[in-house]
């Protein structure tokens, strides 16, 4: 295993981007390598790729300096060692995905009550865990892609600065990097892509939605959620190891379960 080598900097504010030396600063994963003793890098040898993807992407999303340290600073730790097998990586990724259509979509959904019934199909589908999972939920994706998309031509102009300012993508892009940062298999590449796809349009074109007849305040309790939404994920794709069972492996993505 890898020992934490060097605590963190009392101090320590999580900066967007990546940085020459420490004393420069550092993102998220720039901190694991750090305290790992690892060579300088946003890509630390100790962690989970899949992951570290996840948090790069969401590090460089958060606009408050002071919010993303004391979101993703208690991470730091945890991601040292946080590397495993292929399968492992698969698995994290999956759950990625399935966090993107079946917790983040629907959340944008709900602020317009056209598309409630939308949210609620797209909570209502089982884990996307495998290709076959993927198929059988497209219906219900493009469905709510399709709604989305009618919503959102109805009110692009003056949603998309709203939407942009409330950083309603900050988590989103994060799972959807760290989605596709596993190498996936070849039988799981036309139903990832669909699902992605239908995924993305349904979720942008709700947030612009809600976003023309909200004030950024208004969005900010959507995007507080969905940040701890998000942690819970990374927490849970932490869990995921070599022995993880197919049924254990359901019940991390049961994302209403409250421990």
């Amino acid at each position: 295993m890898t020992p934490v080598a060097q605590s963190l900097p009392p101090d320590l504010v999580l900066l967007t981007g990546a940085h020459q030396s420490p004393s420069d600063g550092m993102c998220v994963m720039e901190a694991v390598a750090f305290v790992a003793g690892e060579p300088w890098s946003d890509s630390p040898a100790c962690a989970c790729p899949v992951v570290s993807t996840f948090l790069r992407s969401w590090n460089d999303a958060i606009t408050d300096d002071v919010h993303r340290t004391e979101l993703l600073a208690p991470l730091v730790v945890r991601l040292v060692d946080s590397k495993s097998s292929k399968a492992v990586e698969q698995r994290r990724a999956d759950m990625a995905l399935d966090w993107l259509c079946r917790v983040q979509t629907p959340a944008w959904l709900d602020l317009s009550p056209a598309l409630s019934s939308h949210a609620a199909a797209l909570r209502g589908l089982a884990p996307l865990t495998s290709a076959a999972r993927l198929s059988s939920a497209q219906p219900a994706l493009s469905a709510a892609r399709e709604a989305s998309a009618a919503a959102r031509d109805a009110a692009r102009d003056a949603a998309r600065d709203a939407a942009r300012d409330a950083a309603w993508d900050a988590a989103w892009a994060a799972a959807r990097d760290a989605a596709r940062a596993a190498a996936w298999a070849a039988a799981r590449d036309a139903a990832w892509d669909a699902a992605w796809a239908a995924a993305w349009d349904a979720a942008r074109a709700a947030a612009r939605d809600a976003a023309r007849a909200a004030a950024r305040d208004g969005l900010q309790p959507t995007v507080r959620r969905l940040e701890q939404s998000a942690l819970l994920l990374v927490d849970r794709m932490l869990a995921i190891t070599p022995e993880t069972t197919d049924a254990e492996y359901d019940a991390l993505c049961d994302w209403e379960r409250r421990d």
